[in-house]
């Protein structure tokens, strides 16, 4: 598969992300309800540089969604967003952000009448002037990183799950080489080894630590999984979200010392506890 799945995961010591004074992102007071629904009520949030971080809870306690406003694809109702110390106002395309900021989606969303190639090089088809021959090279080398070398003129159909994920990483660390501001600093993971079996997980998860260390990857992330595996992979601080509200914020090692009932019965996967269970 291009990456050996037995590699270690942990290639940084866990909590190294910087102690800079300006959190590189900060959520405020952050509210969003669709409808009736109150899906986020009121989050705090503060991602430092070279971070790692797992948002984790029960389906439909707004994971996701805060994904979708750190990306700036979807408006908070209200709260603010500061992204390196600068207010956010509306969304990605009314503004650009200070330091780009890249998502992988669950479904690893590739276009399927578009081969390897031109999934990954979409964006700078699309807003480069670079040649056709350029992009392809540039295209190369992401797959190179993440283990997938000479797979560009193949389509989404003949792939694996698994290495449809990993082009989908491919294509959100595509940069423009002349233009700076491109290069994602922060990337967003959505269930990244959702619906992967064990060894395509591990593929996954030892990617995503590598993608951190690699300079031609992203220092910093977050990411939504529900996946034992992948939360103590690639994780060096945890925050469990229940009901749109931060209950609970630890770092891996606190897992299994922690006494928070919720947390408890999250990793135990008991039906009785605090966390109500839909029937």
């Amino acid at each position: 598969m291009g990456l050996n799945p037995d590699t270690t995961a942990h290639t940084e010591p866990r909590g190294k992300a910087t102690t800079d004074t300006e959190p590189l992102i900060r959520l405020k007071g952050i509210r969003k309800s669709f409808g009736e629904s109150v899906v986020l009520d009121g989050v705090d949030l503060t991602i430092g540089r070279g971070e790692a971080l797992a948002i984790i809870g029960p389906s439909g306690t707004g994971k996701s969604t805060i994904l979708r406003i750190i990306a700036g694809l979807l408006a908070p109702d209200d709260g603010e967003i500061y992204v390196q110390g600068q207010k956010r106002e509306g969304l990605v395309e009314d503004a650009k952000d200070p330091v780009g900021i890249g998502m992988v989606f669950q479904q690893a969303a590739l276009f399927d009448s578009l081969n390897v190639y031109e999934n990954v090089g979409f964006s700078l088809f699309q807003h480069s002037r670079l040649s056709a021959e350029e992009i392809r090279k540039m295209v190369d080398q992401k797959l190179e990183m993440v283990g997938l070398p000479g797979i560009g003129d193949r389509f989404p159909a003949q792939l694996s799950g698994g290495m449809r994920k990993r082009v989908s990483f491919a294509r959100a660390i595509m940069e423009d080489p002349n233009d700076p501001a491109s290069h994602p600093e922060v990337l967003l993971y959505d269930e990244p080894t959702a619906g992967l079996d064990p060894i395509a997980s591990t593929v996954i998860e030892d990617l995503i630590r590598n993608l951190q260390c690699n300079a031609g990857g992203c220092s910093t992330y977050v990411m939504v999984t529900h996946q034992d595996s992948t939360i103590r992979r690639t994780a060096d601080r945890i925050i469990f979200l229940y009901r749109g509200r931060v209950h609970w914020e630890g770092t891996v090692d606190d897992i299994d010392t922690t006494d928070h009932p919720m947390v408890r019965q999250f990793f135990s996967g008991l039906v009785e506890g605090p966390i109500q269970v839909a029937h």
